[in-house]
């Protein structure tokens, strides 16, 4: 080829490339501008009166308002600034949109959550509420508009999806409130797993695989495979994706306990890891206000954190508020009641579907509620044929009105306003710990929990028979005898998910409560030293000693080695003290033989509902290894009828597991760390599923714990690729401390910003993974004579 022919060619390539290269940084240039305005003054419709918006250095909004109506306009006017990508999923989430936007792949979320009905819920409970609080709302919103109708560069994901976000409303948010409810419930499906395991297992066997609380007798269910009849088909996998529901850690000490002499209150809700976190924080102060803590984008109020004068955290209570219904069907289509067969009320919902035609879905309704086994294959797999499925929530009451009491909490200003702010918080049901600067603590469980009839068989545990009456609510506990206590003689509290019912308490909450690991492990870190200070609390915020890891320990390493490896291995889980510490081998090991020795032990009984339920199971496999009542014929295995010693399942999990790790880490186990295969994995929505995307938008660092530590990681063993991976874990982390409100701290474990080309996009990542946190301040002058900047929100001259 001609010389002059090789320099034409070149010359072209470097254009091209040069080209290429400048239109990247003009598009890099054009989506910065999707970046918040900080600084100077906006004229804005819908402001009543100048709203002065100041953000410390870590992108914390700090709002001074007139009114309370424009410190909530204002707050959506931020979350948008920051976070209307998150805003814009979390609403098609909740209204089942998100094929429009997505595709046909998003097609089954939608037809389920369609079905369930969480927007019309919502737009019911939005029609019902106060003036007051409607106002709020409505306030909200209108600040929100007011960020859109400034024709903002939209970040990047609107982009990529080709989504134009449209006017919000009172309804987004009430809906979003809703799903988030929707994720700390979830007993229907250990209903349908019951159901699902009835036709494989006697229900002495389903109730050791998911026993009762320790200290509790089993609740006395019939017989559930007689119960149901001849179910004819075999059980299909539940979703591993559904399997976690919300926990968290709350404690508080009173004076008595404090080395300053005033209450210490400590939180960290435990939720799926999001990118951006599911929390931004906020601070609002106006006439009657001034509150700062977490708020949900999409969501006006302050839902957790502190004032002048109280502070309030929380954790789930785990209620079962949610039963599931086996409707017999006729010839004709009806369903039998008690007062004999009636037609399902029923609606047309029309889902659209990018890049496909509009779906129209028919909704059924029960007397119960919606028929959820139209939509969910599982579910309908599992019953027998000839019957629906239908789904009661306590949620889906066309009055419930929990976003008044969102609203009345951050005004409280004593306990008696405070719990008297919460008569309207029916959903979820959470502990809500209280401290205040006179010294009190205290906490109450609110929320509405139904009433179930002595006849009912099934206690909530299991689909009961909808034709019998038997098994209908007849109404909620009172608000009076739900459970509270205040300035008890031990001068602590701690609310983890355990049982927090004394005996002989009347009502039903739950047959269900969490394993009472964390919160034993607390009581006792409180134990250790006479007084506290907040930073024994972040010490005991970010410990990571497993209670079920020194319970399994001694059993589990009494075994004989069968290759040197596994001898090796041995001796040093031997040698360990349960600490999941993320620079130590000793974690990954024993994980990663947890793992292998529970398929080993249950994957044969349950069949296809095997993967949907694998996860650690401690007390289940502590009584398999204690031999209670004869468990340890776990360990047969009943495909190949062949009886095992635990022992000898141990043994070959073991080996099992280290051919794992090394196939994953490498041969040298000397090098392995917990913390890189235990990595906090922050999901960005959708774009976590794109290979190429990936690394731009989630959020990923190492962390120690497992699911009973304190500091809790939970892993999803049915997750071959990343079994290990951190996937739930502590959503914030909050130290309040009375004595002196302003030296408050808290962390989340993102950073407040949901556009990637922010500094404040994954800022907080690192500082809440070592247990660092920022400082949680309200004064002005403190604010000031910071490295702030200065919003300005005035209404049009």
């Amino acid at each position: 080829m001609p010389h002059r022919a090789v320099q034409t060619i070149i010359k072209a390539g470097l254009t091209v490339l040069l080209l290429a290269g400048a239109g990247a940084m003009g598009a890099y240039s054009y989506l910065r501008l999707s970046l918040p305005r900080v600084a100077g003054e906006m004229q804005i419709s819908g402001v009543a009166a100048p709203i002065e918006v100041l953000r410390d250095p870590h992108g914390i909004p700090h709002i001074f308002a007139q009114s309370e109506r424009d410190a909530h306009f204002a707050l959506g006017f931020v979350h948008a600034q920051d976070r209307l990508w998150q805003m814009e999923m979390n609403r098609r989430i909740a209204s089942g949109r998100l094929a429009e936007a997505l595709g046909p792949n998003a097609l089954e979320t939608d037809r389920f959550l369609r079905t369930v009905g969480i927007r019309r819920a919502a737009e019911a409970n939005v029609a019902r509420l106060d003036a007051e609080t409607r106002g709020l709302l409505d306030a909200y919103a209108s600040g929100v508009n007011a960020f859109l109708n400034t024709h903002p560069v939209l970040p990047i994901e609107f982009w990529i999806f080709g989504v134009k976000p449209q006017a919000w409303s009172a309804v987004d948010s009430a809906a979003w409130a809703k799903m988030v409810a929707w994720d700390l419930g979830g007993n229907w499906r250990r209903e349908l797993l019951r159901l699902q395991l009835a036709r494989r297992l006697p229900t002495a066997a389903i109730q050791e695989f998911l026993p009762p609380y320790p200290g509790d007798a089993p609740v006395a269910l019939p017989e559930l495979r007689d119960f149901y009849g001849a179910l004819e088909r075999e059980p299909p996998q539940l979703s591993a994706s559904e399997r976690f529901v919300g926990a968290s850690n709350s404690w508080a000490v009173s004076g008595a306990r404090s080395t300053s002499g005033k209450p210490l209150l400590a939180n960290d809700p435990h939720l799926g890891l999001t990118a951006p976190g599911i929390w931004y924080f906020a601070h609002l102060h106006a006439p009657g206000l001034d509150a700062i803590g977490a708020t949900l984008p999409g969501v006006p109020g302050v839902v957790l954190g502190r004032n002048e004068r109280i502070a309030w955290a929380a954790t789930n209570t785990g209620p079962d508020v949610q039963d599931l219904y086996l409707e017999k069907i006729d010839a004709a289509g009806r369903y039998l009641t008690p007062q004999g067969p009636v037609a399902f009320v029923t609606l047309r919902e029309t889902i659209k579907v990018k890049g496909a035609a509009d779906e129209v879905l028919t909704v059924r309704v029960s007397r119960h509620g919606p028929v959820i086994s139209d939509v969910v294959q599982n579910a309908l797999d599992a019953i027998p044929r000839g019957h629906a499925l239908a789904f009661a929530w306590t949620a889906l009451a066309e009055d419930d009105a929990s976003l008044a009491a969102v609203f009345k909490i951050p005004r409280s200003r004593n306990w008696g306003e405070f719990t008297a702010s919460l008569r309207e918080f029916h959903a979820p049901q959470q502990n809500l710990s209280y401290a205040d600067v006179e010294g009190n603590i205290g906490f109450i469980a609110p929320g509405r929990i139904p009433i179930r009839k002595a006849a009912n068989l099934l206690k909530g545990l299991a689909p009961a028979p909808g034709w019998d009456e038997g098994y209908d609510w007849t109404g909620y506990i009172p608000f009076e005898d739900l459970p509270r206590a205040f300035n008890p003689a031990s001068a602590k509290l701690v609310t983890a998910n355990q049982k927090i019912v004394p005996p002989g308490y009347r009502y039903h909450i739950s047959a269900e409560w969490a394993a009472p690991y964390r919160a034993q492990r607390i009581d006792a870190l409180l134990d250790t030293q006479v007084k506290h200070d907040r930073s024994s609390f972040a010490r005991m915020q970010m410990d990571v000693v497993s209670l079920p890891v020194r319970e399994l320990l001694p059993r589990m390493t009494g075994i004989q080695g069968g290759s040197p490896e596994a001898r090796e291995a041995l001796k040093w889980v031997a040698a360990w003290d349960g600490t999941m510490s993320p620079e130590r081998a000793e974690p990954l090991i024993f994980a990663a033989w947890w793992r292998e020795f529970s398929r080993a032990v249950y994957a044969d009984e349950l069949g296809g509902a095997f993967r949907g339920a694998w996860s650690e199971q401690a007390a289940f496999l502590s009584n398999v290894l204690a031999d209670k009542d004869g468990q340890a014929r776990w360990c047969d295995d009943v495909r190949t009828r062949r009886v095992e010693s635990c022992d000898d399942v141990l043994s070959s999990a073991l080996e099992k597991a280290l051919a794992d790790l090394r196939g994953r880490y490498g041969n040298d186990a000397a090098g392995w760390r917990w913390g890189a295969a235990h990595e906090a994995r922050l999901r960005h929505r959708p774009l976590s599923r794109s290979a190429w995307l990936r690394p731009y938008f989630d959020i990923a660092v190492p962390t120690g714990g497992d699911s009973y530590t304190v500091n809790v990681g939970r892993m999803d063993f049915a997750d071959d690729a990343e079994p290990f991976a951190n996937r739930h874990a502590a959503s914030l982390r909050a130290v309040y401390d009375l004595a002196d409100p302003e030296a408050s701290v808290f962390i989340h474990p993102g950073g407040q910003s949901g556009n990637p080309l922010s500094p404040h996009y994954r800022d907080f990542a690192l500082l809440w993974a070592r247990g660092d946190y920022v400082p949680m301040i309200t004064q002005r002058s403190r604010l000031e004579a910071g490295a702030t900047t200065r919003l300005v929100l005035k209404g049009p001259r």
